[in-house]
């Protein structure tokens, strides 16, 4: 090692520290117990807080100064923090939210966040025990989905990655691994098939995938919200008799409008009698597996040859937990697998291992999403996560309920799962459409609960996705109260 004469330093030169480590590891230890401190009272008091309240232009015009160039104390920032971001959350964590599907989160789950924050992994290969923690969910979902020894699957950031990442395997099933290199040829033109209810992410993804959104073809839904295999089946025949190439049908284990399933066996015939590969996006409910008393509504999904799904919705993880399930991990590495110098692998040592994650999906440098899910599912085990999630479908049957019995309220879609789609019509029901709106953005701004806005059939609609394990009866009740005091106000009806 070179010193400091050596270095063409003077021998008197002061050792310029380069360590981010702290010279007080104490005072950093008390800092750090009350930032944990702080969290866990806000998680056990969110009960006294909105759900949303709009940021002061005091908090906005901090987050717009100069890059900081000197230190600042742990404290100050932590204060900062504390004051100005911490009470401007989207509120998805609270009791009230039902705006969008967005789990909850848990307190465990924040502290294996923590944990995984401190080890600081990167999951794209070698050989170290997070590798482990992360095949271990694989193989839990293999069985939870009931999916063959011969399944793989990787973390990713959500189910929209997760979707675009099965697009690629399909095209490569279909065209084989050549088209990594040679790209795609301009005929036969590949065509792919999902639900006009599909999430937008699809379409987005067949853009960068370079098929392009036009080759989806949107299939009809019906009246309970599902794709219409009749018009599928018509929709591929007249495809092929033009010249073009079936390769994907995506099947959805709950919409996001409404919550429809999709007829998953059906779906799978038509894939086999077609030579299509077959994948679910299951963002919203696939999950809902693992309840006994919802498990029946995704028959099939067992079937699929590709599963996309959040453990940071209905699983309750921390964002981001977003995974994909192949039913063949050599799909994964016919897609993504390539070599490199820099990637050189060895029979043992670091370097060492036999499963690289990097070879299974489109990512080198991964955190350890896997911990924060592995404790999840460790501390809470599976049937009580999944009895969280009936919960929250009799709560949706209930809200429902209510709404019918509401002679101002009319339900707009069939309750499938945990979402609830309804409208203010007025008692005589002459209330005009974008009156719903307005209570929408109302009830976000009083903050006792926050549902989102959607149309149906060109009609705003009021909905209400139950997601999180806090919400109880007395924030449904709270939701039907603000609705009809809001919709009775002449200045609201008039605005």
């Amino acid at each position: 090692m070179l010193g400091l004469q050596d270095s063409g330093l003077p021998s008197d030169a002061p050792r310029q520290r380069t360590s981010l480590d702290p010279d007080d590891w104490q005072t950093l230890r008390k800092q750090g117990h009350q930032m944990l401190d702080d969290m866990l009272d806000h998680l056990k008091t969110l009960s006294e807080k909105p759900v949303w309240q709009p940021a002061p232009s005091s908090a906005r015009a901090l987050f717009d100064a100069p890059l900081p160039v000197e230190a600042t104390d742990l404290a100050e920032v932590h204060a900062i923090f504390r004051d100005n971001v911490l009470p401007y959350g989207s509120g998805n964590i609270h009791s009230g939210f039902m705006g969008w599907v967005q789990g909850g989160g848990t307190a465990t789950g924040m502290l294996a966040e923590m944990l995984a924050g401190g080890l600081n992994a990167n999951l794209g290969g070698r050989d170290h025990m997070p590798i482990e923690v992360e095949r271990q969910i694989i193989r839990w979902t293999q069985q939870i989905f009931s999916f063959p020894d011969t399944a793989g699957g990787v973390f990713l950031t959500g189910t929209s990655q997760a979707n675009f990442v099965a697009v690629l395997l399909a095209r490569s099933r279909k065209l084989g691994a050549g088209v990594r290199a040679q790209g795609l040829s301009s005929e036969p033109r590949l065509v792919a098939y999902a639900s006009s209810e599909v999430h937008g992410c699809v379409p987005r993804a067949f853009e960068m995938s370079g098929i392009g959104s036009d080759q989806l073809r949107r299939i009809p839904a019906n009246a309970a919200g599902q794709i219409d295999i009749a018009a599928l089946e018509r929709a591929i025949i007249r495809d092929k008799k033009e010249g073009h190439m079936p390769f994907l049908i995506i099947g959805s284990a709950g919409t996001v409008n409404t919550g429809a399933v999709d007829d998953l066996i059906a779906l799978r015939g038509v894939a086999d009698a077609h030579d299509l590969h077959f994948h679910v996006d299951g963002a919203l409910g696939a999950l809902g597996i693992l309840s006994d008393d919802l498990a029946h509504l995704f028959t099939g999904i067992e079937s699929s040859d590709s599963l996309a799904f959040d453990f940071h919705k209905w699983g309750q993880v921390p964002y981001d937990a977003g995974f994909l399930l192949v039913r063949d991990s050599a799909w994964q590495r016919q897609t993504f697998a390539s070599e490199a110098a820099y990637l050189s692998r060895a029979a043992s040592g670091l370097a060492g291992g036999d499963w690289w994650p990097c070879d299974y999906g489109p990512d080198l440098s991964r955190g350890f999403r896997a911990l924060k899910t592995w404790f999840t599912l460790k501390t809470y085990g599976v049937k009580a996560l999944g009895d969280s999630m009936a919960a929250n479908c009799a709560l949706a049957r209930g809200l429902a309920h209510r709404v019918e019995q509401e002679p101002a309220l009319r339900l707009l879609a069939p309750v499938a799962l945990n979402i609830v789609c309804f409208a203010y019509v007025g008692a005589a029901d002459d209330a005009p459409p974008e009156v719903n709106t307005r209570i929408v953005e109302r009830l976000h701004a009083e903050g006792c609960v926050a549902p989102s806005l959607t149309h149906l059939n060109g009609q705003p609609a009021i909905r209400a996705a139950i997601v999180n394990h806090r919400t109880r009866q007395a924030d449904i009740d709270a939701l039907i109260d603000g609705v009809l005091k809001l919709g009775s106000r002449q200045d609201l009806l008039q605005c």
